[in-house]
């Protein structure tokens, strides 16, 4: 990884049927081994299950889950001194969204059960409702960064 520049930001396009940049990036974190049609294939399917379940517009409630389980703050290690500390700092938007997605996805794999579509359904029902994994880890995220503010002062 060069450190002199920054790679650009390659557009995300929106995915076919529902035209949203979110379920794009989302069919994008649960690509295995670039198989993207059956990753595209298992996100539309648990959509479905969510608007049956819900009675409600999926992609909503999908917005709603990725709201509730993005960061607003994560701690990153710094050496100062020959120790190492843990220092709060804020989320970018982005980097926000993408650790909400990956969380949702590795909440939805680690769940008990055989199918994929009904693990990522309920993981996105739960989150949208505060309750799962996925929540759980932006809670204890955000736990950590409060237990180490008195680092706060050695921010990069």
């Amino acid at each position: 990884m060069s450190r002199r520049n920054t790679p650009k930001k390659r557009p995300i396009t929106p995915d076919p049927i529902y035209q949203s940049r979110l379920v794009s990036m989302l069919s994008n974190r649960l690509l295995k081994n670039g198989k993207k049609a059956l990753a595209q294939k298992i996100l539309y399917q648990a959509m479905e299950k969510v608007s049956e379940s819900t009675q409600k517009d999926p992609l909503e409630v999908l917005r709603q889950a990725v709201l509730q389980v993005t960061p607003l703050v994560e701690v990153k290690s710094r050496r100062v001194g020959g120790s190492t500390f843990q220092v709060p700092l804020e989320v970018n938007t982005e980097r926000g969204t993408t650790l909400g997605l990956r969380w949702l996805v590795d909440a939805a794999r680690n769940r008990p059960g055989r199918e994929m579509v009904s693990k990522l359904a309920n993981e996105i029902i739960d989150a949208s409702n505060q309750t799962g994994n996925a929540t759980r880890k932006r809670e204890e995220t955000h736990r950590m960064a409060e237990a180490n503010k008195a680092f706060a002062q050695f921010r990069f």
